[in-house]
């Protein structure tokens, strides 16, 4: 009787990892994004905040509409795109402007 109930706590913790793992990131409802000649402005409806970001044409406004992973760019961008990309994610994760889901 002990092993099922370990068998079954195994299960349930495995089950918790995964969906963790599939976890992704989202603009936060709150939020927008606009298309500008230098990239893109982000603003918050909560409050008076917006973020500027030189990101020229690399990422469309809508392309945090949905869930994306945080690691996931469009094709075609180079891997110092990718990692000035990832830097600049982690900055709008912590000001709000993006949402783990």
């Amino acid at each position: 009787m002990r092993k099922s109930r370990l068998k079954n706590s195994q299960s349930t913790a495995s089950a918790g990892f995964t969906k963790m793992a599939a976890a992704g990131i989202q603009l936060h409802p709150s939020c927008r994004a606009r298309q500008e000649g230098f990239g893109l402005l982000f603003y918050d409806c909560r409050g008076p905040r917006l973020l500027f970001a030189a990101t020229g044409t690399l990422l469309p406004a809508d392309y945090y509409g949905t869930v994306r992973a945080r690691d996931e760019f469009p094709a075609g961008v180079s891997d110092s795109q990718k990692q000035a990309l990832q830097k600049f994610v982690t900055q709008l994760l912590e000001k709000g402007f993006l949402r783990e889901q």
